[in-house]
């Protein structure tokens, strides 16, 4: 048996809330390998949040306050990577990080990180900006993480479907032996922009305020055509796809509060339902998951075919930390991270990645 590889992945969300980290074990090599976690931790973004959602949303900002959000935001990673380690960095054999993604319209795609601090203050090499060999060959360079599902829920009897109930729903699937994912909708950067618009605060804490509302029919099927209409698009999501303007013209609608709230979350799980109609187990994951409106919708329609990655042993929040792991190790594998089938590039080998070596 090959010796365990450890490695780090670091995520970063839409919701532009904290740095999730994961520290994982791998036995083997490419996609045969086997991964289990190891520990895990959840860094606040602190006073770099403002100036990261300032930048996701278009906000002007000069190269000088950009080049030191990029610098500081580095730095964060590393003392992440320094309080996960423990000590144990001589054991590492790779940090991968995503970056934050402050802008997304293929074949365009910016996900800021100055990975250099990382690697000087860890000596570990850093694998990052995973998105731009996809995109150089006219791939959309998302979603990415369907290789890495398939190596973390490897024992899942198929067909099964991975839900991410993150800033944008994506889903993986694998039926016959053929894996496919694709991004469905705005998911969470719709629920937090209108937790922004109708509660003042950055989020439905739990879903409390939606759970208290009933769904109404009449907003509840105009959002759905909405959303549908992104699933139905075939491509990755982004920069202008959050129906912000739909959640800021929400104030003005003849509606409570919390019934625009319930009625997203079950726009939402009726797009989830329609799409994963072939699984027979659902694996929720993401943010959302701890949005219990949401999932309560989501379980309404799959008829009980839902879990969480949770009781999987991944937990919902670090499913992303993890797979950006997974796909660190597979890059070192020199195995190709995007699907052609998934995000539409041309047929041709390609490694992704950049390395920084310290």
């Amino acid at each position: 048996m090959s010796k365990p590889r450890h490695a780090i992945g670091i995520m970063t969300g839409t919701s532009i809330d904290a740095l999730d980290a994961a520290l994982v074990r791998a036995v083997g090599h490419g996609t045969d390998m086997r991964v289990e976690l190891v520990r895990t931790v959840s860094t606040p973004l602190g006073e770099l949040a403002p100036g990261l959602r300032e930048l996701a949303t278009g906000r002007p900002k000069d190269a000088r306050e950009i080049s030191r959000l990029a610098l500081a935001f580095g730095e964060l990673h590393a003392d992440a990577v320094l309080e996960l380690a423990e000590g144990e960095l001589a054991e590492l054999e790779l940090i991968c990080a995503h970056g934050q993604t402050v802008f997304h319209a293929p074949p365009a795609s910016w996900q800021l990180l100055n990975p250099h601090p990382i690697a000087a203050r860890t000596g570990v090499p850093v694998v990052w900006d995973l998105r731009q060999a996809d995109l150089a060959l006219g791939g959309h360079g998302a979603p990415i993480t369907p290789i890495a599902d398939r190596v973390l829920f490897a024992d899942l009897t198929e067909p099964w479907a991975i839900v991410n109930l993150g800033g944008f729903c994506n889903i993986t699937t694998f039926k016959d032996g053929t894996l496919e994912g694709g991004d469905l909708c705005a998911c969470n950067q719709l629920l937090d922009e209108l937790a922004r618009e109708l509660l003042n605060r950055n989020f439905d804490d739990h879903g409390e305020a939606a759970s208290r509302g009933w769904a109404q029919s009449e907003l509840e099927s105009d959002l759905t055509h909405r959303l549908e209409d992104q699933a139905a698009a075939g491509r990755s999501l982004g920069t202008g796809d959050e129906l912000v303007e739909w959640a800021r013209n929400a104030r003005d609608l003849d509606h409570s509060r919390e019934d625009v709230l319930a009625s997203a979350c079950a726009a939402i799980a009726s797009v989830i339902a329609a799409h994963v109609r072939a699984a027979e187990t659902v694996v929720l994951a993401g943010g959302g998951v701890r949005n219990a409106a949401l999932v309560a919708a989501i379980t309404e329609r799959i008829a009980g075919r839902a879990t969480t990655s949770d009781q999987l042993g991944i937990p919902v929040e670090h499913r992303e930390s993890m797979a950006m792991a997974v796909l660190g190790l597979l890059c070192a594998d020199r195995v190709p991270i995007t699907l052609q089938n998934v995000t539409g590039r041309a047929d041709i080998p390609i490694v992704s990645g950049a390395w920084v070596l310290p």
